[in-house]
């Protein structure tokens, strides 16, 4: 990990673009502007992920694994959502910010579950339109993610899924702090365990083999 202080925004994007897979950039004491045209300038380069909260700005280049990673769990949550019949809106790598809140996260995959109360929710977090999904995804095969959960309790998502290199985690925002539970809220027949057990066999055999051993679990849930 690389550390800076009080650089300038050209300064921080040339940084970047010397990051190895799996490194990282913090760079502290960074003001709001300045984070909007560091993302202004990432834009160019989107396999990087930027989080900021209150003047910290971290930015991370993923290694290969985590890439693989993060699309095999794409593939496996779609697979869910058609053998459940479950309308699922995915965004991708989209950054969610709040200017008032000093915070900013770019997450790794992120969905929304449709809901007839979903408007409503919105409506009242206070964060409008694009207020921040469901589920958030953090793969964290060479970085700490935890250090970002207080950015996604302040931005009001309700569900994050970690993965910590070995295993995959669920958690329910209460209170302004996240808690461990073993299913998830909005897809309730997925556990940890079983996206944990996919990325095993994605290791040792292959993402298809994977795909296939995950369709065949969740259909013999039916």
């Amino acid at each position: 990990m690389t550390s800076m202080s009080l650089p300038a925004t050209h300064e921080i994007l040339d940084a970047t673009e010397h990051l190895p897979g799996g490194a990282t950039l913090v760079v502290s004491q960074v003001a709001w502007d300045d984070y909007e045209r560091v993302l202004e300038g990432l834009a160019e380069r989107p396999r990087l992920r930027a989080s900021y909260d209150c003047g910290r700005l971290e930015i991370v280049s993923p290694s290969r694994e985590h890439e693989t990673t993060e699309r095999l769990i794409e593939d496996l949550v779609l697979l869910y959502c058609q053998t459940f019949h479950v309308e699922l809106e995915k965004f991708g790598h989209t950054t969610w910010k709040h200017p008032g809140l000093e915070k900013g996260v770019e997450v790794d995959a992120c969905y929304c579950i449709r809901d007839p109360q979903r408007g409503a929710r919105r409506e009242s977090s206070g964060l409008g339109p694009d207020s921040p999904p469901d589920i958030a995804v953090e793969i964290d095969v060479t970085s700490g993610s935890l250090k970002k959960f207080p950015i996604y309790a302040a931005l009001s998502v309700p569900e994050i899924w970690w993965y910590d290199g070995t295993s995959f985690r669920f958690y329910q925002l209460v209170e302004a702090a996240y808690v461990e539970t073993t299913n998830s809220h909005f897809l309730p027949k997925l556990t940890g365990s079983m996206l944990t057990e996919s990325i095993q066999i994605k290791k040792t055999q292959g993402q298809p083999e994977a795909r296939e051993a995950f369709l065949r679990l969740i259909q013999a849930l039916k």
